[in-house]
C-alpha cells in the first residue's frame, strides 16, 4: 500500500491524463478519421489524348482538293488526246465504215472494183442489168464549204439506169483563188438513205486528196451502179428517185503528215 503522499500524486496524474480542451480532442477525433479513411490520391493521366476540338490544319484541308483535282487532270488530259487521235483517224474511219455498211447514205464501195472473194458468176450477176425492172432516176447535187473557193457542180442533172447496169458521171471542179493552190477533200451521201446499201461505187473522187492550182479546172468521174438485190427488198418498192451529193472541204496537212479538212 503506497504511502497518502505519494497516493495523491498517482491519482492526480491518472486525472490529467484523462483530461484534454476542446480544441485538443477536435485535433484528435480528426487524426483518428484520417487514420480510417484511405488518404485521397490524384490520379493522374499518363497517355495524351489530342483533343477533340482542334481545328484541321491547312494541309489536312488541302489534301482531299489534290486528289480531286489530280483525277479532274487525268480525265481531262485524256479527253484532249482521244479528241486529237480521233480528228487524226477520222476521215480514213469514216470512209472504211461508209464504204462498207452504206451507213450515213454513203454508198457502199464495189465487190467489183475492191478485190473482194466474189466469184466470177456472182460479179457477172451484178452488172447484168434486169430489163424486166422498172428504170431508176439517179440526180446529182454538189456543194463546197463556206471557206473553199471553188466552184464544184455535175455535169449532168440525171440518168436513168436500170438495176445491174453500170452508168458514168461526172462532175467540174474550179478553183477561184487567184493566190494559192488549194487541196480539197470531197465526202458523199445518197438519198433516201436506206437505199445506201444498195448503191455501188466502182471509181471516186471522194475522201482523197484533190489538189487545184489556181484557177484550174478538173473532171472528176463517177462510176457507179444499183445492185439488182434492191429489186428483193419490199422498202425499196416505191423508191424511183436516187439522189448522190457530193460536198467538198478545205483540207490540209498537219505537222505529222495527217490530211484534215479545215472549216
Amino acid at each position: 500500500m503506497s504511502p497518502p503522499k505519494y497516493r495523491r500524486l498517482l491519482e492526480l496524474a491518472t486525472a490529467a491524463t484523462q483530461w484534454t480542451c476542446s480544441s485538443c480532442a477536435r485535433s484528435t477525433l480528426r487524426a483518428r478519421g484520417s487514420r480510417l479513411q484511405p488518404p485521397h490520391r490524384r490520379s493522374l493521366q499518363t497517355t495524351h489524348k489530342p483533343r477533340q476540338d482542334v481545328a484541321p490544319s491547312h494541309d489536312q484541308l488541302r489534301k482531299p482538293f489534290e486528289k480531286k483535282n489530280a483525277n479532274t487532270l487525268y480525265y481531262t488530259f485524256s479527253i484532249i488526246l482521244g479528241t486529237v487521235a480521233l480528228s487524226y483517224g477520222s476521215v480514213p474511219l469514216y470512209k472504211t465504215i461508209c464504204q462498207q455498211t452504206g451507213w450515213g447514205g454513203s454508198p457502199i464501195k464495189s465487190s467489183v472494183h475492191g478485190g473482194d472473194d466474189d466469184s466470177a458468176e456472182a460479179i457477172a450477176a451484178k452488172l447484168t442489168p434486169v430489163t424486166s425492172s422498172r428504170r431508176l432516176r439517179i440526180t446529182f447535187a454538189g456543194s463546197t464549204s463556206d471557206i473553199l473557193p471553188w466552184k464544184f457542180t455535175p455535169q449532168q442533172r440525171e440518168v436513168r439506169v436500170l438495176p445491174g447496169e453500170t452508168a458514168l458521171a461526172f462532175y467540174t471542179a474550179t478553183n477561184n483563188s487567184k493566190d494559192e493552190d488549194i487541196i480539197g477533200v470531197a465526202t458523199y451521201s445518197v438519198t433516201p438513205a436506206q437505199v445506201a446499201p444498195y448503191f455501188s461505187k466502182i471509181q471516186c473522187f471522194c475522201f482523197e486528196e484533190q489538189r487545184l492550182n489556181k484557177g484550174e479546172t478538173v473532171d472528176m468521174p463517177v462510176f457507179f451502179y444499183i445492185d439488182p438485190e434492191f429489186l428483193k427488198d419490199p422498202t425499196m418498192r416505191n423508191i424511183d428517185t436516187i439522189t448522190l451529193n457530193y460536198t467538198f472541204f478545205k483540207a490540209k496537212y498537219d505537222k505529222n503528215g495527217h490530211l484534215t479538212p479545215v472549216g
